[in-house]
């Protein structure tokens, strides 16, 4: 094989990259468009978990609207009341940051309350298993187990244990992930600041409910009828807690015979 035959190739593609890229930073010089500095200043304050609560795809595409004016600065869910303020001083703007939030199973069907009514031997998803005769377990209201919330979680804060899903309220950054993935919807956003929250979603008239788990809400109404300041609605056989009038009380809590609603601390 010819060694100059080789040599004079490599060269010349070796020149002809070399003045293309000469080209293309000659042309990214004198004809580039130069980034925003508001976008800069807007994208450097957020905190880039890229989570997607605050309704756009990500902190780019959230900096943009931002900086565009085409969405509010107080909609960055993990980046709390200090990104709030320093988005406000970048644009001027006054704004209050959004009360903080925190993901909340709403189940309580662990081993001990609950039995399996068929064996599940497939793909390792709860929406997969969902679909599959309605789940293993016995109720079709709880957390089926699979761990599908565990994976989208971008702060580490949920855990399978003893068969349920388990939020760490202090790691949890209140981006609502994991409430999106559930099929079974058993997580929701809970005010940070709550002191009493429902552990149960079965919807089934109560002896069914408590057939299927001994910690299920069995749609009593003692709790509705216990609570003085009317913070509980029961509907479709479960209690839906009204955070924005529950006082913390804990009547309802000690009223409830299943112990489904319990007090709750996740500060």
């Amino acid at each position: 094989m010819d060694i100059m035959a080789i040599l004079t190739a490599f060269l010349v593609v070796a020149g002809v990259g070399l003045v293309l890229g000469v080209l293309l930073a000659l042309f990214t010089h004198f004809f580039g468009i130069e980034d925003d500095p508001k976008f800069k200043a807007v994208r450097g304050a957020l905190p880039g978990a890229n989570c997607g609560a605050c309704g756009f795809k990500g902190c780019d595409d959230y900096a943009n609207a931002v900086a565009e004016g085409r969405a509010a600065p107080n909609l960055c869910i993990p980046g709390g009341a200090d990104t709030v303020a320093a988005l406000s001083e970048i644009l001027g703007v006054e704004a209050e940051a959004a009360a903080p939030k925190v993901a909340f199973v709403h189940c309580n069907g662990v081993c001990g309350a609950t039995s399996p009514k068929a064996i599940y031997d497939g793909i390792q998803s709860c929406k997969a298993e969902g679909m599959v005769f309605g789940g293993a377990g016995s109720c079709t209201y709880s957390c089926i187990g699979c761990g599908d919330c565990v994976s989208v979680c971008p702060a580490d804060a949920i855990c399978l244990k003893d068969g349920i899903a388990h939020v760490d309220p202090r790691a949890c950054i209140g981006c609502a992930a994991c409430t999106k993935t559930c099929p079974r919807h058993v997580i929701s956003m809970v005010p940070r600041d709550a002191v009493v929250a429902n552990f149960c979603s079965n919807k089934e008239k109560g002896a069914d409910a408590r057939k299927n788990c001994k910690n299920a809400c069995i749609g009593c109404k003692k709790c509705e009828k216990t609570c003085p300041n009317g913070a509980i609605t029961v509907v479709d056989n479960n209690a839906i807690v009204d955070y924005e009038k529950c006082t913390g009380c804990g009547a309802c809590a000690a009223a409830c015979p299943t112990g489904c609603l319990k007090a709750v601390n996740f500060q």
